[in-house]
Formats: C-alpha cells, structure tokens, sequence
C-alpha cells in the first residue's frame, strides 16, 4: 500500500474516531448538561450537573454577575413521591466569578436526585428548561490508577477498531492485525477495567447479561464477541471485508448509545442498585 493511501486511512481513522468520541461526550446522561436562558434580555449559558463525587459538595452553580437576578432551586429524590424541597440560591464567588450557588443531599451509590431552576427578575420569571427536571447521579471514588487506563484503552479500541474498518473496505493486508489490537484493547479496558471502574463507583462488578440490564456491560461484552469472530474468521481467511465491517459497526452502534445510558440506579424503596432503563 503507498505511503499516500496509507496518511489518507489514517487520516480517516482520527476523524472518525473523534467524531464518534464527541458525540458520545455530548449524549451522555452523566456529563453537564449545557442549557441557555433568557431574562431581561440577556441570554446565560449554564452547564447543570448531573454526576457527582460522593464525599465531595454537589454544588450546582450559575454564573449570574446581575445582583437583581434570583434563582430558586427545586429538588426531590429521583422516582419518589415526596414532595419537592425549595431553596433560594445564594452568591458566591468561584474563580473571581460571582455565582449563585445551592448544594444538592448526598445520596449513597447510584443514588439519584432530580432538580428544576427557576430565575426570577423583577416582575419576570423563566424557568430554567421550562422545568424539566435534571437528573444528578452520585458514584464512590475511582481511583486514577484504574480510571485513566480504563479511558485510555477505550479510546484505542474504538481508534484501532476503526482503522480496521477502514483498512477492510481499502482492502488492505492488515486487517486482522487491527482486530487483533481492538480484541485486546476492548477486552482490557471494556471487560478488565470496566467493571472495575463500575465496582468502585457503584459497588458492583457486573451487571450486564445474565445478572443484570446495564447497557454499558452488554453493549461491551457484544462489541468485543463480535470482534472475536471477525478475529477468527481472518485467521483463516485473511482478506474477508465482513466480519470485520460487521464488527466495526458493531462497535459504532455500541458508542452511538450514550455512556451510562440504561446504568446502575438505586431503587430508593428497597434500598438495592437496579440496570436497565426501567420506569
């Protein structure tokens, strides 16, 4: 293959693969949640929490510098009936930037707690995404060590994933080299250190298929079987383009499913951790 085609699939390669990467970022139900809002004729952009260290202040800030602004948050334990406690924001500074500020309950866990904002200026009030609630999520400590190589082999299964894929349809003679790392690179971080990272944070190691529904486990564990066959299959047949486009789709399927979408939850009326995305 020439050094040219060569730079143009892997270019290919890193655009997909950060394409993918930050949608995943943008979809997922545990990162801030970016809104905008208007009152008086002045738009805010806030970032809403929605996942937080236990041990650590589950503050929820706006940046609001107008003095006569007022925010009132509402908050209540996600899926219970109880009523919702009402608490008016107070200012702070954070960074040299005036904030108006409340702390949210710990929850143990995979415990949850739902919050809705409202802004209020004179006469005017606005409701901050015209009161639908946000949904904070709160998770132990993951210690760095099994963290950061977690991230770090996840982004290289879906990189060399990829380049697989694409070395496929190019009908390139390195196929099944690429499988081979994405079968390690997924197995590693999806398998090893996943669970790891969800027993530390949640308290249980597996809950996909058959213990449970998280979405997490078992798109993982369906991605990596499906690069396993493909794995196989080039074994004996080296140039196959199928399995390893099959796989590949696979995995993009696995990544277009926003990350902890269907995850741990604790059911507040029988005090256990439930997956899946249940109502």
């Amino acid at each position: 293959m020439s050094k040219k085609k060569t730079f143009l699939l892997w270019t290919i390669t890193v655009v997909i693969t950060i394409s993918a990467m930050v949608y995943q970022r943008m979809t997922g139900p545990t990162y801030p949640k970016k809104v905008k809002v208007e009152i008086a004729d002045k738009e805010y952009v806030f970032k809403l929490l929605r996942s937080n260290e236990i041990g650590s202040p589950c503050d929820i800030n706006l940046n609001i510098e107008d003095e006569d602004v007022k925010a009132i948050i509402f908050y209540k334990k996600y899926k219970v009936d109880e009523p919702w406690t009402e608490v008016e924001m107070q200012p702070k500074t954070v960074k040299e930037k005036r904030m108006l500020s409340a702390i949210l309950p710990e929850q143990p866990a995979a415990g949850k707690v739902e919050y809705h904002i409202s802004l209020i200026k004179g006469d005017e009030k606005v409701e901050v995404l015209n009161g639908e609630p946000v949904v904070v999520r709160f998770k132990g400590f993951v210690p760095r060590y099994i963290l950061i190589p977690h991230i770090i082999f996840m982004i290289i299964s879906l990189f060399v994933a990829t380049r697989a894929g694409v070395e496929a349809i190019a009908n390139g003679d390195k196929t099944r080299k690429y499988a081979r790392l994405t079968l390690i690179s997924l197995g590693i971080g999806g398998l090893i250190l996943g669970p790891l990272v969800q027993l530390n944070a949640f308290g249980e190691l597996w809950t996909g298929w058959p213990f449970g529904g998280d979405w997490t486990d078992n798109k993982t564990i369906f991605a990596w079987l499906f690069w396993l066959i493909a794995f196989i299959v080039l074994r004996k047949r080296p140039h196959n383009k199928l399995w390893p486009i099959i796989a590949t789709i696979v995995i993009f399927a696995m990544y277009m499913i926003p990350h902890s979408m269907g995850g741990s939850e604790l059911d507040n009326s029988t005090g256990k951790i439930t997956t899946g995305l249940k109502e």
